[in-house]
């Protein structure tokens, strides 16, 4: 038995000494109120209710009830209303900066269905570890190694013109002899990807081949990074689906496979877990996920 339920139909029906009138004050049917209030004195083994044709008068039991059955209620009541105002309160949560605004506006209203009222905060990938650590935030998007990752996003380099090759080989960067006087072709790392799993493997294989330090650099903003491109013959390390926003011709790396790796990390494992359960597609679309890479992100996701 619904306790609640039964009460709420009890003092309905105390407060207009009707089943009729006090089933419709609590909008349900008229035989529902009275099945719920004979499952309320069946548990209590004692009758609420003298009842004649006309209406219906409490027993000598069912006032001394009234008072319990009233509080209950009012705390049910109450508790509902608490629930309402706890889920429009705002999740706090740090995404990356490269996220665009109209993907960001998508994740809130499909948050929003979930009965979660996100506050996003754009951040480059030291300060969104930070804030997350810090609590400043509920719940971060973080880079994180591949083997970790709940998202991965593979990158490429993007150029102004089009390459005309299936994969760009970093080596043939490698200037000649011929070509030693001339301005070095180089490969731009924006902020997102400045993070050890990525920035360390690009480096060691510019090493590999090569190539000379300067050739691959961290630059301050993504904006930076692509007016350098734009206006040259170097490239940009980026994924696919920001080459196209970005208007460069995007090519995989020949020599690795690079991806941005993503997990969810918050105060509580409960946050998490909610993030990554509810919104996989949403997010996956943020960081630039094509609809086919998300299904196949959230296929994968069930197996593990």
């Amino acid at each position: 038995m619904d306790v609640v339920a039964a009460c709420k139909a009890f003092v309905a029906v105390c407060g207009y000494g009707s089943f009729t009138d006090g089933a419709a004050a609590a909008r349900i049917p008229q035989s529902v109120a009275s099945r719920r209030v004979a499952a309320l004195e069946a548990h209590f083994g004692s009758r609420l209710f003298e009842r004649s044709s006309r209406n219906v008068v409490l027993t000598p039991f069912g006032q001394d009830m009234l008072p319990s059955a009233r509080r209950l209620v009012e705390l049910a009541e109450a508790m509902e209303h608490d629930a309402e105002r706890a889920k429009l309160r705002p999740f706090r949560m740090a995404v990356p900066t490269i996220c665009l605004p109209r993907l960001l506006a998508r994740l809130i209203t499909d948050a929003r269905r979930h009965d979660l009222n996100l506050d996003l905060h754009p951040a480059e990938p030291g300060e969104r570890a930070e804030l997350a650590r810090t609590l400043a935030v509920r719940a971060a998007l973080v880079a994180v190694p591949p083997d970790e990752a709940a998202w991965r996003v593979p990158l490429g380099l993007g150029a102004a013109a089009d390459p005309d090759v299936p994969a760009i080989y970093v080596e043939t960067l490698r200037a000649g002899r011929a070509e030693r006087q001339a301005r070095r072709r180089r490969i731009w790392i924006q902020p997102e990807d400045d993070v050890p799993h990525i920035r360390d493997r690009i480096i060691r294989l510019r090493d590999a081949v090569g190539l000379q330090p300067a050739q691959v650099r961290v630059a301050q903003s993504l904006v930076a990074a692509t007016a350098e491109v734009l206006g040259s013959t170097d490239l940009l390390l980026n994924s696919r689906f920001q080459g196209a926003e970005l208007g460069l011709h995007w090519r995989p790396i020949g020599e690795l496979e690079l991806v941005r790796a993503y997990d969810v990390t918050a105060g509580s494992r409960e946050d998490a877990q909610r993030i990554r359960t509810l919104l996989p597609g949403a997010i996956g679309r943020c960081i630039g996920l094509s609809s086919d890479e998300v299904s196949s992100a959230a296929g994968d996701r069930q197996w593990e």
